[in-house]
């Protein structure tokens, strides 16, 4: 006659992997638990950050744009410009961008009237820039004070900020991009 097995090791080993099974379960379920819970505050802070944004803006179709090439010629400096006492050199920006930027080389004329030139006035501009490619300016702008700008020194004015020419060499020219390229200039009382 067969001796019969005894089911006990076999009964322990079924109890082991059902309480391994039971850890790994616990151990599992109380990982879903803390992701969903950090899943939730990263959610609760998303939520509160974009109530306090205001909607993305609304992208502007680009006007299509094109190569401007601008060599040096004397005769390209006109005196139709903004101020009297300057002759400016289109670089064709303003067509080439359609009508996004413009940019113009100033050539102030000398000697230096401050009586003409020395009036506190400010662009309603999103951004302007100016490098000086000769000579040298003396500028006062709100807030900065007096600045003298040499050949290769360069500046941004801020939109509507108050400023104005105190002085300038009387061979200068400055490098000007503003965006956009048509824009109002405010004259202010001295």
């Amino acid at each position: 006659m067969a001796k019969k097995k005894s089911k006990k090791p076999a009964a322990r080993a079924t109890a082991k992997s059902r309480a391994a099974a039971k850890t790994s379960a616990r151990k599992k379920s109380s990982t879903r638990k803390v992701v969903a819970k950090s899943n939730a505050k990263s959610n609760a802070r998303r939520k509160l950050k974009s109530k306090g944004r205001a909607a993305a803006p609304v992208k502007r179709a680009r006007p299509k744009q094109h190569v401007a090439i601008s060599h040096h010629r004397d005769e390209d400096f006109k005196s139709d410009g903004l101020r009297a006492y300057a002759q400016y050199r289109d670089l064709g920006v303003v067509e080439a961008s359609g009508g996004v930027a413009r940019a113009h080389v100033i050539r102030l004329i000398g000697p230096c009237d401050p009586n003409e030139v020395s009036k506190l006035h400010f662009h309603d501009v999103d951004f302007q820039m100016v490098y000086v490619l000769k000579g040298w300016v003396k500028t006062y702008m709100e807030g900065v004070g007096e600045t003298t700008f040499q050949i290769g020194s360069s500046w941004t004015q801020p939109p509507r900020i108050k400023h104005l020419i105190m002085d300038y060499s009387d061979d200068v020219e400055l490098l000007e991009v503003i965006l956009p390229a048509d824009f109002k200039t405010v004259e202010l009382a001295a």
